[in-house]
């Protein structure tokens, strides 16, 4: 094996970097985005540990829904790229783009064994620009290809060094072939095949055997005319090891997927449910199929499911030709390269090893896969693919009469397939672009009919996005997944009664259930959404909340661990008002699923409405244990916190308040209710900052106008606050209690008697019943010396509240003012406060209660219609700024407040009485 040089390595480098420039400049589409922006296995709040617990997309291996493919290996090096740049997909696209790079110099040191030096560099070459290869390079989760590969052809090519002088045995290379095989596999499953390449290398190529030296060689054993060659009995122990190790790994394997296999739908592979023999017709086909993609790839299709592909039902089906056809070919290059010694034959050997070998998991021949064709799969074999076609051209090229034809054909080869890999690119630069690719090849998919609604839907425009689900439902109309996205998009719409009807059609394409056999097995987990989606549609109506929740418990039946059917049902019985039922729904979903911040956030809900706040806040911590940056568990919390009263507990609050607005810069209400809490600290500068930074990102933010007025009146800067309620009954007139504010301000400061009086007025017009709009304008009567108008106002406003004493004190002070000797018309008395104490004929206006409310609301976190195709997007929901009820603030504290302007009454009706 000639060592491969630094010129050919700059040349293999710079060939990708120029082929795959642009795929930097792609976004996350199709699969990328629930291995990547889905997978919280990528965030650094999720144990490491749990890595290894959960397959590719994030799921626990233990689900029922779980797909099954174990890679922690890939999912590690997601979770690098998110450590250093989060969800910027650029980063993911550079490293996809090293790891191709690194594979190709890797697969010249394996083409250097077969192949001569220029030969092996134009294999390396063909492969580094092959097209087919976009998938793996250009979707990010092709890296799983990537990764197995570097740590496949790194085994093998460590194998290749256990052949001692004088045959013997070299342990260390063995050892460290066997532990990259386990890298190999914990990064994707095909990565165990290469140990089938190191047997076949062992046997054929090591040891020189030919197949019928072999069976000569054996036969004599068996007949005991010969004991077992010195060389043979060594490569026996070899591949007693190899085998041996393989049949551990794949142990281990069988236990991690805990001997179940992914559920499958016939959408997915339809070849895979079907009768004999159209299931041998049709998977024995796709074998050409798949050589064809590798030998012309003009017209590349991101998804090969459902219909792409017919059905082979007859042997008369011309299609069979093609299956003939391939089998012989391979079969001619099988014999050749078993029965006859010599470098060509083992070159073609190793070749077709590894075109054969990494594609059995993906053949169908063991077990079903979720797929018919997949561009990635192909990664790995077109490593044997391109050594043949370079092995071929090599020996057209010696003939003289040739080579300047096959160098001509070869360069336009290479040129071509490196301008359609660049153009390719661009097709993985979003969904829309990927998707609508897709269909110029291939319109009878209807699965890439509804991921072209799918991007239009995420673009918000539902109407396109109906057209393409439609014609989905069209090109397949038991697909249960199009009627599921068309309801959902007629609900988007608010085209209620539409809704119903496609939710209703996808829940009539549901398999029926057969008694004794497990209905999961027989349907894929995110189809049981269609309960789900109508009964969130139905709920809207309060009448029917009892048919939603039938529904949730029907799911619930089909699937005893569909941990979002408790979700759902949980949300509804909270707002069926059974908080106890619906404790009892999360705490099921709690079972199934322990490491989600959503459910321990939604429990801490329940527990605020079953008035058990300690426990509320026990799970909110628990929340944010998983989530640190849990928006909704941040703000809640903190507003719990508040709420309790307890000091100690300001200082968490006022932090997990400051994470909150970090995280949610735009979002006023984090800023206010910092400023609520620096107000119960007494910090008023502060308080006054937050308030105002409130005001600046909502200028009508009710709450934060007239708490920030109320501040700027109760620090003795009342003049400050007149312009900050003219604001807030700008936009709102009828906001009672800052009318009393201004009056108060008015009368007591401005001395504008007018003034407060018709803010009085204006609240007796709204509410002829307000104790203390009424209380206050008796006070004007009495600043304006119309005694007895105050006097008959008092007497009305008690009647009002007959168990107020501050009003019957202040109807005796009026009543003996009239009485008095000295009422003769006397000059107005001062409308401000007395503070010598000089003042005696003076009612005070009856101060407003301070508002700690208009907080922003506790809520669920809801769940939302989940779209096929793995499609979840799960959003945070935003609160309005709505006024609350009063409930939010500590009664205490108000009734503090309340006793303490009692007793500046009492002051002041002293010193009215002259006592």
């Amino acid at each position: 094996m000639a060592d491969i040089n630094l010129k050919e390595v700059t040349l293999i480098i710079g060939v990708v970097t120029a082929c795959y420039w642009n795929s930097l400049f792609c976004g996350f589409v199709f699969d990328d985005v629930s291995a990547i922006l889905d997978n919280k296995d990528l965030h650094p709040s999720t144990p490491l540990k749990t890595l290894f617990q959960n397959d590719f997309w994030g799921t626990p291996m233990s689900e029922e829904r779980s797909h099954k493919s174990y890679r922690p290996l890939t999912v590690l090096t997601f979770r690098l790229n998110y450590m250093f740049s989060e969800l910027k997909p650029m980063s993911y696209h550079l490293l996809n783009m090293i790891f191709h790079a690194m594979v190709s110099v890797l697969f010249l040191k394996v083409c250097r064994l077969f192949l001569d030096n220029k030969s092996g560099v134009i294999a390396a070459l063909l492969f580094a620009v092959h097209p087919i290869h976009t998938e793996a390079v250009t979707g990010v989760v092709g890296r799983a290809e990537l990764l197995s590969s570097i740590f496949f052809l790194a085994a093998f090519l460590s194998y290749t060094k256990s052949k001692g002088p004088d045959n013997s045995i070299v342990w260390t290379p063995i050892a460290l072939t066997v532990f990259l095989v386990a890298v190999a596999t914990l990064c994707k499953e095909q990565g165990i095949t290469v140990v089938g390449i190191c047997c076949v290398y062992e046997v054929f190529i090591a040891q020189g055997y030919t197949l019928p030296l072999l069976c000569t060689t054996a036969g004599q054993f068996l007949r005991g005319k010969s004991s077992i060659p010195f060389s043979l009995l060594q490569t026996l122990i070899k591949l007693i090891v190899l085998m041996f190790s393989t049949l551990l790994l794949v142990v281990i394997r069988v236990q991690v997927i805990q001997s179940q296999l992914p559920v499958f739908t016939r959408f997915d592979n339809p070849a895979a449910v079907s009768p004999t023999p159209t299931r041998q017709l049709t998977f024995n086909y796709l074998l050409p199929v798949n050589a064809w993609l590798l030998l012309n790839p003009s017209e590349l299709c991101c998804d090969w499911t459902m219909g792409t592909i017919p059905l082979i039902e007859s042997f008369l089906d011309i299609r069979n030709l093609a299956t003939f056809a391939f089998f012989c070919f391979l079969g001619v290059l099988g014999i050749f390269s078993l029965r006859y010694p010599g470098d060509s034959s083992k070159t073609v050997l190793m070749a077709l090893c590894l075109i054969a070998l990494p594609f059995i998991p993906a053949s169908n021949l063991f077990f079903p896969v979720g797929f018919v064709v997949a561009e990635r799969v192909l990664y790995v074999p077109s490593m044997g693919f391109c050594i043949l076609v370079a092995h071929g051209w090599q020996k057209i090229s010696k003939k003289s009469v040739f080579r300047k034809l096959s160098w001509a054909c070869l360069s336009m080869v290479i040129l071509t397939h490196a301008l359609k890999t660049l153009h390719r690119n661009w097709d993985w630069e979003s969904e829309y672009t990927l998707f609508m690719s897709a269909l110029k090849v291939n319109k009878n998919n209807a699965k890439l009919w509804n991921n072209v609604g799918h991007a239009l839907e995420n673009e918000k425009n539902f109407e396109r996005a109906l057209k393409y689900f439609l014609q989905a439902t069209h090109v397949q109309p038991d697909d249960i997944g199009a009627h599921m996205n068309v309801g959902r998009t007629y609900k988007n719409l608010n085209r209620t009664r539409e809704a119903e009807e496609s939710y209703m059609m996808a829940k009539s394409l549901m398999p029926q259930i057969i008694p004794g056999k497990k209905y999961a097995a027989r349907i894929a987990p995110n189809h049981l959404n269609v309960y789900i989606n109508l009964a969130n549609l139905i709920r809207a109506n309060e009448s029917r909340l009892e048919e939603a929740d039938q529904l949730y418990r029907q799911a619930i039946s089909m699937r005893p661990d569909f941990k979002q059917a408790y979700i759902s049902r949980g949300e509804l019985l909270l707002k069926m008002n059974k908080p106890l039922k619906a404790k009892e729904a999360y705490l099921k979903a709690l079972e199934l699923d322990r490491n989600n911040a959503d459910l321990w956030y939604n429990l801490a809900i329940v527990y605020i409405e079953l008035k058990e706040p300690n426990e509320a806040l026990k799970n909110f911590n628990r929340a944010l244990e998983l989530n640190p940056k849990h928006k909704l568990a941040l703000f809640n919390s903190a507003i719990l916190m508040q709420e309790s009263g307890e000091v100690k507990l300001r200082p968490e609050a006022r932090k997990r308040l400051l994470n909150y607005v970090n995280e949610e810069p735009l979002d006023a209400n984090g800023y206010f209710n910092l400023g609520m809490l620096a107000m119960d600290d007494k910090k008023d500068t502060e308080a006054e900052i937050w308030m105002k930074k409130a005001i600046k990102l909502q200028a009508d933010f009710r709450s934060a106008l007239f708490n920030l007025a109320l501040l700027y009146s109760q620090t003795a800067k009342e003049l400050k606050a007149l312009p900050i309620l003219e604001e807030l009954l700008k936009y709102y007139p009828d906001h009672i209690k800052g009318l009393i504010l201004k009056g108060d301000i008015l009368m007591n400061q401005k001395k504008d008697i007018l003034g407060a009086k018709k803010c009085f007025e204006k609240i007796l017009e709204m509410d002829p019943t307000n104790v203390q709009g009424k209380h206050n304008l008796c006070v004007v009567y009495f600043e304006e010396k119309e005694l007895l108008k105050s006097e008959r106002c008092l007497v009305e406003t008690l009647a009002l509240a007959p168990h107020e004493e501050y009003i019957q004190r202040h109807l005796s002070i009026v009543r003996d003012k009239i009485s008095s000797s000295d009422f003769v018309e006397q000059p107005a008395l001062p409308a401000d406060k007395s503070t010598g104490g000089e003042e005696k004929d003076r009612i005070p206006t009856k101060n407003v209660k301070e508002i700690r409310s208009e907080s922003r609301p506790t809520q669920i976190t809801k769940t939302s219609d989940d779209q096929s195709q793995s499609k979840s997007n799960k959003q945070l929901e935003k609160n309005t700024n709505k006024e609350a009820p009063q409930k939010t603030k500590d009664i205490k504290e108000i009734e503090k407040k309340r006793v303490a302007a009692l007793k500046r009454l009492e002051e002041i009706e002293r010193i009215l009485n002259g006592e």
